[in-house]
C-alpha cells in the first residue's frame, strides 16, 4: 500500500501533471467564454433569419397548436418536436472558436520551445548576458550567439572525434597501396 501511494505521490508531483491540471481548467473557463459568446451574441443573429411560419432556423417535424392570451392560434414550441438548425451552426462556430484560439496557443508555445531549443535548454549567464546586451545585442540576436557559438563547439567536437577515430582496415591497406605505387615508380 505504500508503494502505491508513493507511486500516485511522484505521479501527482511531475509538472505534467500539475501543467495538465492548468491547462485543462483554463480550457474548461475558455469554453464557457467562448459558449457565452456564441449563444448570446451570434445564436440570437442567425435564428432571427425567417424560415417558414415559425421565426429561426428550424425544421417543424410535428408542430403542436395553442392559443395565446388574444385567441390566436401559435405554435407552443416547448411541445412541438422540431430540429434547431440554429444549435447546430452554433456548435459549429463554438468548435471553430474554441480550435482558433487553442491553435493561436500552441503556436506561441511552440514558438518558446523553439527559441528554447536554439539556447540548447542552456539559460544565458548574467555575465554572458550582459556582455551581449553591452555589445547592443537583443534577445534574439543573443539567443543567435548562443546557438551559433554551440554549434561551432559541436563542429569542433565533432571533428576531433573523426581525427582521434582509428583507422579502418580498409583505410590502411588504401595508404599500403600508395605507398608501393610509388615506390615502384
Amino acid at each position: 500500500m505504500k508503494k502505491f501511494f508513493k507511486e500516485f505521490k511522484e505521479f501527482i508531483t511531475r509538472g505534467n501533471v500539475v501543467d495538465l491540471a492548468v491547462g485543462m481548467i483554463i480550457g474548461a473557463a475558455f469554453t464557457a467564454i467562448v459558449t457565452a459568446l456564441v449563444n448570446g451574441i451570434f445564436k440570437p443573429l442567425i435564428n432571427a433569419v425567417p424560415m417558414g411560419d415559425v421565426t429561426g432556423l428550424i425544421t417543424m417535424l410535428k408542430p403542436v397548436y395553442t392559443l395565446d392570451e388574444t385567441g390566436a392560434k401559435v405554435i407552443d414550441m416547448a411541445n412541438s418536436v422540431y430540429i434547431n438548425w440554429g444549435d447546430f451552426i452554433m456548435a459549429i462556430v463554438n468548435f471553430i472558436i474554441t480550435a482558433l484560439v487553442l491553435f493561436l496557443i500552441i503556436k506561441a508555445i511552440n514558438s518558446v520551445r523553439q527559441n528554447a531549443e536554439k539556447l540548447g535548454g542552456a539559460k544565458l549567464d548574467k555575465q554572458l548576458k550582459a556582455e551581449l546586451k553591452a555589445k547592443g545585442m537583443n534577445k534574439k540576436q543573443m539567443i543567435e550567439y548562443v546557438a551559433a557559438q554551440k554549434a561551432e563547439e559541436e563542429a569542433k567536437a565533432k571533428a576531433e572525434a573523426e581525427a582521434n577515430k582509428p583507422e579502418t582496415t580498409e583505410q590502411i591497406l588504401s595508404e599500403i597501396r600508395e605507398l608501393l605505387k610509388s615506390l615502384q615508380k
